[in-house]
């Protein structure tokens, strides 16, 4: 028997998750000196901010026109942030407003600068900005865990009130010329809001229904010059909180199949409650469909001709969930309803998988080695709900056939898509594997809602030879088996007369 399985695993059909070979690749980070203050070479003739509180974070929109005022054409432009709201900032994205293509800005991060009250991030424009031109600039950036509970603590039936607070004036680099900020809310019921006395001959905010607008402001701004602003709002809506999300993407090629499994960490950042739960409350209010700040309902999207969803928690599978099919144009839904409603500062972790046709997100083309493989994926396939999610932690695991090499990757389209990734190129072995399974990981944070209209484009080669790598080691080891049997059954070990 120790024979057998010697030969067992040198053919690697025991299964093993060690990983090998492993090559990481950091994000680029650029470390600024101790007194950096950036260099004043653009100005801001005119900004535009727009501040969105519809869904459960803050999601800031900035078209500002810049002007280079410098003798040098300029290239990098730093947007800056205070040093106690740069841990907030997630998926910032800055383009030409007026371009055809909308082509996005390269964005660095840059090191933390201590005792600085400001940190910065460095948007590198496509082509250096001559002396005294001028060009449209959009900004694109959320919040995370900037909306507070005011109160606290609600009853269970109670009205939920968030609290938030943003700069007056943008804390811009440069020097701004002229701005104004809409803050646009979900609702009307917005009881607390400052007031300011900037504008001496107008109100200031204009209100027009769930909309504010502060300013125009048109005076000189210098960098770092502000105010603060609080606006409080009714908002009776789960604050949904993904602490961790963990996906694993499997094609296999043999089966034809890609096999997807996400795993959930779910925090509710609402106001807690005064009381103890009430499940007879709880049941009469869903009579009624009232608004309430507690999760009761996760809805999953799921891509066309998707097959075998499956919904399991920390005690098991959840049966009370329903899976609309998908067809040919129109794609499947995946209702989940959790075993308990999840109120305030309450956690909920699960995991979803489903299956699809790999043709259906995998393209050939032919290459020098042998075949070329392009997989166009969804980055996240998280729920959608009109409150949004957003993503804390983010672990990306693409494992790709066996023998497969030369792995690249690329995310377009979407919003709210995390500034710093780190990728991660390993090998592990699983059943039948001799080699080890190529895998490619991401790990990323802060990530928006809007992230799940970004695709996760990965191409790879893959040998011809490489197919057979499975059959063939299958065959040695069957070979390997029935020959030792037989090497084992004509050995003579019978007891015989000298």
């Amino acid at each position: 028997m120790k024979l057998l399985a010697a030969l067992f695993l040198s053919c690697g059909l025991l299964q093993s998750a060690t990983a090998l070979n492993t090559t990481s690749t950091e994000p680029t980070v650029q470390v600024l000196p101790k007194n950096f203050k950036p260099p004043q070479v653009f100005q801001n003739n005119n900004l535009v901010r727009i501040i969105n509180l519809e869904k459960s974070y803050a999601r800031e929109s900035v078209n500002v026109v810049i002007q280079n005022v410098d003798k040098k054409p300029q290239s990098e432009y730093y947007v800056s942030f205070p040093t106690d709201t740069i841990s907030k900032v997630g998926g910032l994205e800055g383009w030409q407003k007026d371009s055809a293509d909308k082509k996005k800005f390269r964005v660095t991060s840059t090191q933390a600068i201590p005792s600085s009250s400001h940190q910065y991030y460095i948007v590198h424009l496509h082509e250096p900005l001559e002396p005294s031109s001028k060009l449209t600039l959009t900004l694109s950036y959320h919040l995370q865990s900037a909306l507070t509970p005011v109160p606290a603590a609600v009853e269970q039936d109670g009205k939920q009130y968030l609290s938030f607070t943003f700069p007056q004036f943008v804390s811009s680099a440069y020097t701004t010329r002229k701005q104004k900020t809409t803050v646009k809310f979900r609702g009307t019921d917005i009881p607390d809001y400052t007031k300011t006395s900037t504008l001496k001959s107008e109100e200031d905010p204009k209100r027009e229904g769930s909309t504010f607008t502060y300013g125009p402001y048109d005076m000189e701004v210098k960098p770092g010059s502000s105010a603060p602003i609080t606006v409080r709002y009714e908002y009776t809506r789960p604050i949904v909180t993904c602490t961790r999300l963990e996906r694993d993407i499997e094609i296999s090629h043999w089966g034809g199949n890609l096999a997807t499994e996400d795993r959930f960490w779910f925090r509710n950042d609402a106001a807690k409650l005064t009381k103890q739960f009430s499940r007879v409350d709880w049941t009469k209010k869903q009579f009624h469909n009232a608004p309430s700040v507690a999760l009761n309902l996760i809805r999953v999207p799921l891509a066309p001709g998707s097959v075998d969803p499956y919904f399991i928690d920390d005690i098991g599978n959840v049966s009370t969930s329903r899976f609309l099919p998908s067809t040919e144009t129109r794609p499947g839904l995946l209702d989940l309803r959790p075993r308990y409603p999840i109120f305030g500062d309450w956690k909920y972790s699960f995991k979803i998988g489903w299956n699809n046709p790999l043709s259906s997100v995998l393209r050939r083309q032919k290459s020098g080695s042998g075949e070329s493989y392009v997989l166009k994926v969804p980055f996240i396939d998280g729920p959608k709900m009109p409150e949004g999610v957003q993503y804390q932690e983010i672990e990306i695991r693409v494992i790709l056939p066996e023998g497969a090499e030369n792995v690249k990757y690329e995310i377009t389209d979407g919003m709210g898509i995390p500034n710093n990734i780190r990728s991660e190129i390993s090998l592990f072995k699983t059943f039948l594997d001799t080699k080890g399974r190529t895998v490619l990981k991401l790990s990323a944070s802060k990530g928006g809602d809007e992230a799940k209209d970004g695709n996760l484009i990965v191409t790879y080669d893959y040998p011809f030879f490489a197919l057979f790598r499975k059959p063939l080691s299958i065959f040695g080891a069957m070979l390997a088996v029935f020959t030792a049997v037989w090497v084992l059954g004509n050995i003579d070990v019978s007891i015989k007369k000298r």
